[in-house]
């Protein structure tokens, strides 16, 4: 199969590793409250790992976890329970090698200054191969990383200072900071593998075989209106979920449901607009309505029909789909009949309302024929949840793709393609000006 990745791309493959120190950027966002709750995103990664150790390199490792910083006052806030250590744990038990994490001083409102001593200690013990490798502090503790100003560029040249290498695998991490975006200024910069492996199946999604189906949910319109209107062009056809579904009723049926801002019911007033000419909207008909958000409970959770509802009706939180929507005459005709379905969408409100999601799942794994593509995260640990079994089963399946960065592809989207996103921009602009194939 022929590679579809632009050419200007950098790759791994064509860099020089032997003997070199290699700062890798990872997306290992994967640790909460101090623990790992799926190591996907750590496993897909694996191959760029063993690949520069194989090919002589030596790896430094960085990610970042949660958001630490605080964007209106610029506090960062280092809880260990955002430490990388749980990452490295798995880390050394799934590869049988010693990571140093270094121990740099923390400031209790400013984060990390800048790399420490012990960093550069650290770097003498691995070239020396005293130690398998080296994993920094949470990228998002040092000051620069999300910064302005000197310590952005401070940050950026010392991190540059360290190896002779820089490698991007982190597909996840789409907004231009320091170590995936302004690194790139000053050293040999390349893709890893799963990055290319993301933007290559991306390109399912830019270019899909139709009928496409795209399954989109969101907790809040502002966050999504942009990508949203981005796959409502590409789409055949588009099932809404979460939030973004309730505007979208609210907005057709002139009704209110609680908890649905009037800005979320403004933003999709516009949607509503522009469907009803396209008509690629497929709504689902059974809802799960309940008078209170604290759970499951008997007596105060019900199933309603759309056909129901009357203008003015004030309804209670509508916080799952029944499974009976996907069983409908024309959304299981439309499902099944699909070529390309992305999905990136829970849609209910977990933990307690997940009827929806498996029976979402379960429906789309009936169309045998499709390509079937999820966006990460909570989509991904979702369809893990619910569908064990299923999961298992599909793993080594080539009608699925599972991203890593189910925002990522979203915002691919919505920008036209992998290479609008800032950060591989750079590595195309790293190769244009170095004029490197192999360094």
């Amino acid at each position: 199969m022929s590679s579809t990745l632009d050419k200007r791309l950098p790759l791994i493959q064509e860099a020089n590793l032997n003997g070199k120190v290699v700062l890798v950027r990872f997306d290992h966002n994967v640790v909460k409250k101090g623990s790992i709750k799926d190591p996907f995103r750590i496993d897909k990664t694996l191959g760029t790992l063993y690949y520069i150790v194989d090919r002589g390199g030596r790896p430094i490792l960085m990610t970042h976890v949660g958001r630490p910083r605080d964007k209106k006052t610029g506090k960062i806030t280092c809880n260990p329970g955002d430490s990388v250590e749980p990452i490295v744990e798995y880390l050394q038990r799934k590869l049988h090698t010693t990571f140093h994490v270094p121990a740099c001083k923390i400031d209790q409102d400013l984060g990390i200054a800048g790399l420490c001593d012990d960093v550069t200690r650290a770097v003498k013990d691995l070239k020396e191969r005293k130690i398998g490798g080296i994993y920094l502090p949470n990228a998002r503790w040092f000051r620069g990383e999300e910064g302005e100003g000197f310590f952005r560029d401070n940050f950026a040249v010392q991190l540059s200072d360290l190896a002779d290498v820089y490698v991007n695998d982190a597909f996840g991490s789409w907004q231009p900071h320091v170590s995936t975006y302004d690194i790139t200024k000053f050293i040999p910069s390349y893709a890893g593998f799963l990055m290319q492996q993301e933007i290559e199946n991306l390109n399912n999604v830019m270019n899909p075989d139709r009928p496409f189906l795209a399954v989109i949910a969101g907790s809040k319109y502002d966050t999504k209106i942009g990508p949203l209107y981005a796959i409502y062009e590409k789409a055949d056809h588009l099932i809404l979920g979460g939030v973004l579904y309730n505007g979208y009723l609210c907005a057709k049926y002139d009704i209110s449901i609680e908890g649905i801002a009037e800005e979320d019911i403004r933003a999709a007033k516009d949607l509503v607009a522009i469907d009803r000419q396209k008509k690629k909207i497929l709504e689902l008909p059974y809802i799960v309505e309940s008078d209170t958000m604290e759970g499951r409970i008997e007596g105060k959770y019900r199933t309603v029909s759309i056909n129901d509802f009357r203008k003015n009706d004030r309804r209670g939180y509508i916080l799952d789909i029944d499974p009976r929507s996907f069983t409908d005459g024309e959304v299981e005709e439309t499902i099944l009949g699909a070529s390309t379905i992305f999905v990136n969408a829970v849609m209910g409100y977990t933990p307690h309302f997940t009827e929806g999601s498996k029976a979402l799942d379960e429906t789309i794994d009936r169309n045998s024929m499709a390509l079937k593509m999820y966006g990460g995260g909570d989509t991904l640990q979702e369809f893990k949840n619910l569908c064990p079994g299923l999961y298992l089963s599909i793993l080594d399946s080539t009608r699925y793709y599972f991203f890593t960065g189910g925002g990522t592809v979203l915002t691919a989207i919505e920008k036209g393609s992998p290479y609008g996103l800032k950060p591989i921009q750079a590595l195309m602009e790293n190769k244009e000006r170095t004029g490197k194939s192999a360094l």
